[in-house]
């Protein structure tokens, strides 16, 4: 809450120009506190200060006035003052009658009279605007405090509703694995699909040996076959023409035709 120096001069001043807004305002300043405020709290202060800076504004047209109203009046008199230094003269020498120099007299007697009023009318007004703007810029601070409160209360509700989330993701994670840590250590559909599966691969290494039994006088067949193929090759390639005929042929043919 912000602490206003001279608000019992404010407060009285603002009574005597505008009745109840002096109570308004001192209120709404005493009683608002920016951290728990609401926004229709926040509103009334709004309004509350519209309505003092519309007072504020009428004020300093008013001290412009009572300023503008002293000097020409301060003027006035120091212009008459100049003036009665020759109606002096002109008393003396007839030229002007006694009643007129007594009525400017009178005139400039009165505005001397009333300059001192007009003074503290115009010192009124102006300590009245002070005071007035001091209220405004009170105001004003309040409204900023709220407003910075207000935004620094979203940003940790933003920030706790974040992490509500992240822990209740952690939660959820947590759950998962759990579950899945209780189907790997209990399921017994798992269980009986493993033992299964251990079941084939002893059977399909069964079958191998077999298959490996069978295949074994198979693979030394081919292999005498290809050792067969390799000497009769090489008898192939060592023979001669004729000893080919020979072979191919009967040999006694051969050797009478010869």
């Amino acid at each position: 809450m912000s602490n206003l120096n001279g608000w019992g001069l404010t407060a009285r001043l603002i009574s005597k120009h505008f009745g109840a807004l002096g109570d308004k305002i001192a209120e709404t300043i005493a009683g608002f506190d920016p951290e728990t405020a609401t926004e229709a709290d926040r509103d009334r202060l709004a309004a509350t200060l519209r309505e003092a800076a519309q007072k504020l504004a009428s004020a300093r047209a008013s001290f412009k006035q009572e300023s503008g109203d002293v000097q020409r009046l301060r003027e006035l008199i120091k212009s008459d003052e100049k003036v009665s230094l020759s109606l002096a003269e002109r008393l003396s020498a007839g030229s002007i009658s006694e009643a007129t120099v007594n009525l400017f007299c009178d005139e400039l007697e009165a505005n001397k009279a009333r300059l001192p009023i007009e003074e503290q009318e115009a010192a009124d007004a102006q300590e009245y605007m002070n005071e007035l703007q001091k209220i405004v810029d009170a105001l004003s601070q309040e409204l900023a405090q709220f407003d910075a409160a207000a935004k620094k209360s979203m940003q940790n509700l933003a920030s706790a509703k974040a992490q509500k989330d992240l822990q209740e993701l952690r939660m959820e994670r947590q759950s998962q694995l759990a579950s899945l840590s209780g189907i790997r250590g209990q399921s017994s559909a798992l269980n009986a699909l493993t033992k299964r599966a251990e079941k084939v691969m002893n059977e399909a290494a069964g079958l191998r040996i077999v298959a490996d039994i069978a295949q074994k006088p198979i693979d030394q067949a081919a292999e005498i076959d290809a050792i067969r193929r390799s000497v009769a090759k090489q008898t192939n390639d060592g023979e001669t023409t004729l000893q080919r005929l020979q072979r191919l042929s009967n040999k006694n043919d051969v050797e009478v035709a010869a």
